[in-house]
């Protein structure tokens, strides 16, 4: 905490983080609702900075759609920024509307965390106001249907309201020199499975278990994508060529396959934000 709060930040910079510190304008005790992503956790620092970590307070959503990696990861990035993390137990699993996987899954999702925060923690942990991550480059996109939860609750979004883009958010997380700073992308497992495809733990786990495969390759970015018995695998495409080779192919293979999946695919595109979610709005838009 101390080296962070005491890092000092170029003008550009300084400037970025002081209008999202004044975007929690009269607000005295801020909860985060955090995942470790460099969003969240640019959030998380700046208003810790602003308002002192007595004041502000990380929630973490745990359900069996957070890999348990990146829970621990989580806890890592809010104690080096210096912040107490508090633990909400979600249960979107028990909701149908988010079982059944359509397009709006993410609003289900981030509506049962907004709930579960209003409930359980507004009162206890004494906030005047809940704020998430939302960057202006997410305000634009249409496959977020989680940011209508947000206004619903009167989730506050400074980094997106201060007009701060992914890489303004990453620029300032280096600047703070987050553990966090070039993390990927890494929504959560759910995303994996195709829409009206319904989401069960056993298949968030056995994406949580693929996925590891990749890391444990030494692939720091990589999804796998649960179609049935095959796995979608999708890299950096610059990281392609590697998992070709027989060792690793064989190694990918092996692993995937002990998952649960009976086929491993590679797929030559890399990866893909929104490759579910995108193609359906834009049927829809049409």
């Amino acid at each position: 905490m101390d080296r962070m709060q005491r890092t000092p930040l170029p003008s550009p910079l300084e400037a970025r983080e002081e209008h999202v510190a004044s975007m929690l304008g009269g607000v005295r005790r801020l909860g985060v609702a955090f995942s470790g992503g460099v969003d969240s956790s640019v959030l998380l620092a700046v208003a810790v900075r602003a308002l002192g970590p007595e004041n502000v307070v990380a929630i973490l959503g745990v359900s069996p759609s957070l890999a348990a990696d990146e829970r621990t990861a989580a806890h890592g990035v809010a104690d080096f920024i210096g912040c107490p993390v508090v633990e909400v137990r979600t249960h979107e699993g028990d909701n149908p509307a988010y079982v059944a996987n359509g397009p709006d899954r993410c609003f289900h999702c981030k509506d049962e965390l907004f709930t579960r925060i209003d409930d359980e923690l507004v009162a206890d942990q004494r906030l005047d106001a809940v704020a998430y991550g939302e960057n202006a480059d997410d305000a634009r996109r249409p496959d977020r249907p989680g940011s209508r939860a947000a206004t619903e609750h009167r989730v506050l979004r400074p980094l997106a309201e201060a007009g701060l883009t992914k890489a303004d958010v990453r620029e300032l997380a280096r600047a703070l020199r987050l553990p966090c700073a070039d993390k990927p992308a890494a929504p959560c497992l759910a995303s994996r499975i195709p829409h009206h495809e319904p989401v069960t733990p056993t298949r968030l786990a056995q994406v949580e278990t693929a996925e590891r495969v990749l890391r444990e390759c030494g692939f720091t970015d990589g999804r796998v994508r649960h179609h049935g018995d095959v796995a979608r695998v999708e890299l950096r495409t610059e990281d392609l060529p590697s998992a070709v080779t027989p060792e690793v192919s064989q190694r990918l293979t092996a692993g995937i396959r002990a998952a649960g999946f009976r086929f491993v695919a590679l797929d030559l595109d890399g990866i893909q934000s929104g490759a579910f979610t995108l193609p359906l709005i834009e049927v829809t838009r049409g």
